[in-house]
């Protein structure tokens, strides 16, 4: 393998596929930002590097499998993780049979549920950011949008964006995959707290009817 192949460049950081010790690995680096002034860009990668080492490892601890954190360098505001082998969901999802797509989503709706409860939101729950590795496990990767906190509208934001999610990506199975994954989430949070955000995501959706209206 070569030293680095770099496998996605994003707004906030790039990707690099490398062998790190004999470990397939992905290297996260964050980028530096042009407009801001050297010393406090640093400061603000460092600290985001920081803190989604730590979200990451809180997930873990919630029961919501990502991959394992080799090494975090603040300096760099570099992540070295874990490769994880298999494919998107957002890849395989509306390819499968009625019964395992259902099956899948509200595995991924319970997943998010136990983010929720530990106060994690991901803040990019798409299907492209979760994988169905070889075993028929689904791995969340990228929280480099996450946050910690336990409001009811940090909650509909993030399952907001996931329907919006499944609507552009799996629009044929649309009703079917958002259902699951709310039947997912209210067996881990519970009928009341589901129905909290449920009326959170339709608030937000007036709200943005509102907007484009105007």
């Amino acid at each position: 393998m070569k030293k680095e192949i770099l496998i996605k460049k994003g707004a906030e950081a790039s990707l690099y596929l490398q062998n790190w010790h004999n470990r397939k690995v992905i290297m996260k680096k964050r980028l530096s930002k042009k407009y801001r002034i050297q010393e406090l860009d640093r400061t603000i990668q460092a600290q985001r590097t920081k803190r989604e080492s730590q979200i990451m490892h809180k997930a873990k601890e919630a029961g919501v499998p990502n991959p394992i954190v080799y090494f975090v360098d603040l300096l760099n505001s570099t992540i070295v993780m874990e490769f994880i082998e298999g494919k998107q969901v957002k890849q395989v999802l509306n390819d499968l049979p009625s019964n395992e797509r259902i099956k899948i989503c509200k595995h991924i709706g319970e997943l998010v549920g136990k983010l929720h409860v530990a106060g994690i939101m991901h803040g990019d729950l798409t299907t492209s950011n979760m994988i169905l590795t070889l075993k028929d496990d689904i791995v969340f990767i990228d929280f480099g949008l996450s946050e910690q906190t336990w409001e009811v509208e940090a909650r509909g934001v993030d399952l907001h964006l996931m329907k919006r999610a499944i609507m552009s990506t799996h629009f044929m199975h649309a009703d079917e995959c958002f259902k699951a994954v709310i039947d997912g989430y209210e067996k881990v949070l519970g009928k009341k707290a589901t129905a909290e955000v449920l009326d959170k995501i339709t608030e937000i959706e007036r709200r943005g009817r509102y907007i484009t209206e105007r």
